[in-house]
């Protein structure tokens, strides 16, 4: 199946404001790309890219006084398939996984493992470990936290989610990965694009998505705690240990978000004459 997906945000600023933005896709979905993937601002500006330790793709620019609309559309191919779910997938003895797994066992900016350790290990100790334990506490954010777009603030953390019952996407993505570095179960926090393919459409407003991987049987597993069902067409754009590392923009100065609109529909197959 094809997917368009892209954005165009606007920002405003009184003085040149250095920026760093997240908004590619993710590179293992580059060879997916039906069309060119452009980032463009208007007015033009110099923009540089990197890849961060994460294998993110970055972009470096500054936000001329005024203002910069950034914007982008393209065409991915995807295979059509829901989120796989593995319920045979083990939980790694601690002292197996690889190295460069156990950063995503440790507590960061949003998930406070100190705090919460003993909760997790209170709720989910006597579960099998594995795919259920994931499931289980997948299923507990997903009831425990009340979604809304007016619960959303930039400070909150997977504590205040889970005291709160309250949050967006990333909230429940936090707090479901914490429970899971609780339990030493490896946890990271996805984002990217996750548009109303095989479901009801919603009303709302379409945004970017938060979910997260988790490391069981030997590789990275998807889970959806804000919907907690497999989902077609996630176009994944960052990952990282949690909200920090994968932010979509990041300010260094005063700058105001004026304007935000994503779109992310399936369309009809083009015609590569």
């Amino acid at each position: 199946m094809l997917i368009r997906a892209g954005y165009e945000i606007r920002y405003e600023t009184e003085v040149a404001t250095p920026m760093l933005a997240l908004l590619s896709i993710h590179p293992s979905r580059n060879e997916d790309l039906v069309t060119p993937h452009r980032i463009i601002g208007t007015p033009d500006v110099p923009m540089y890219g990197y890849t961060d330790s994460f294998g993110n793709m970055c972009t470096r620019l500054t936000v001329p006084a005024g203002g910069l609309t950034l914007s982008c559309d393209f065409t991915i191919e995807d295979s059509g398939e829901p989120d796989p779910v593995t319920p045979d997938a083990i939980q790694h003895p601690l002292e197996d996984l690889p190295d460069d797994v156990l950063i995503f066992l440790l507590g960061s900016r949003y998930c406070e493992t100190d705090r919460l350790s003993n909760v997790a290990w209170s709720m989910f100790g006597h579960i099998v470990s594995g795919w259920e334990r994931v499931q289980a506490i997948v299923e507990f954010t997903h009831n425990h936290i009340q979604f809304g777009y007016n619960f959303a603030r930039p400070t909150k953390t997977a504590w205040d989610a889970h005291q709160e019952r309250q949050g967006v996407c990333r909230d429940f993505a936090h707090l479901a990965i914490t429970l899971c570095r609780c339990m030493n179960i490896p946890a990271r926090y996805c984002t990217g694009y996750l548009g109303d393919i095989g479901v009801p459409v919603s009303d709302a407003p379409m945004d970017f998505s938060a979910w997260f991987d988790v490391y069981l049987g030997g590789r990275w597993h998807t889970f959806d705690a804000r919907h907690n069902q497999p989902r077609i067409g996630r176009i994944l754009m960052a990952r990282g240990r949690d909200a920090t590392d994968t932010a979509l923009t990041t300010t260094f100065g005063p700058a105001w978000l004026a304007g935000f609109d994503v779109h992310t529909d399936e369309v009809a197959a083009l015609d590569r004459g």
